[in-house]
């Protein structure tokens, strides 16, 4: 009998097809980079979350604009994976916050922030869209104590914010993504009866950069 050359598994043509992704060299496990990001958001809203608090949704009278800049170190925590439209990674921000109060009564904001992003990666697409959460721990420099009305009861604070978007990746090493984002700001209660947690929540656009740390990963199909 003659030799003839043997037809390949499909599963091995599926792998070197996927292989052929050039995001498996931008997104992939245990990859470390450098994010920073900063935004502007004058949209002041009810808290979206007032349903669960038993709160009316309104907005105070004393608006507010926030000008958050964050400096962080993104996590991707696995590989590509998934099916149709959700297929994607996972990564895990740890961030320090510094937000700009040029409109309310406070005029600064510190923060300790951490949170989640999912990627939403199609094959060989250089946009990739996102959704993310964050949350944290911070000071803000209160004026509810020194008399101003619907101002923020206490220095200790917490944040919330939710934001989604789109990243380019020019390559696997330098990427910029932008979107929008909301962000809550409030003590949690735990300066009343004293004073009352109005609470601070605004949306706006968000823009950043991010930076591979460490050695480039190349694809080894």
């Amino acid at each position: 009998m003659g030799q003839g050359y043997a037809t390949p598994p499909s599963s091995t043509f599926f792998h070197f097809r996927d292989a052929a992704d050039f995001n498996r060299n931008i997104y992939y496990k245990n990859k470390l980079e450098f994010s920073l990001e900063t935004g502007w958001l004058p949209n002041n809203i009810p808290f979206i979350f007032n349903f669960v608090a038993g709160d009316p949704y309104n907005t105070w009278p004393l608006h507010y604009t926030l000008v958050p800049n964050i400096a962080s170190v993104r996590w991707h925590v696995d590989n590509i994976g998934g099916p149709g439209i959700l297929r994607g990674n996972l990564d895990l921000t740890f961030s320090g916050t510094y937000t700009a109060i040029p409109r309310g009564a406070e005029t600064r904001y510190f923060a300790f922030v951490y949170g989640m992003r999912r990627n939403f990666i199609q094959r060989n697409w250089r946009i990739v869209p996102y959704f993310e959460a964050r949350g944290g721990v911070g000071n803000i420099n209160a004026k509810g104590p020194d008399g101003v009305l619907y101002a923020q009861g206490q220095d200790l604070t917490f944040t919330l914010m939710i934001g989604s978007g789109a990243r380019y990746n020019f390559n696997p090493r330098f990427s910029f993504a932008a979107g929008m984002t909301y962000d809550h700001i409030s003590n949690f209660y735990l300066s009343q009866p004293a004073y009352t947690d109005y609470g601070l929540n605004v949306y706006g656009s968000f823009v950043g950069i991010n930076i591979r740390i460490g050695k480039e990963r190349r694809m080894v199909p």
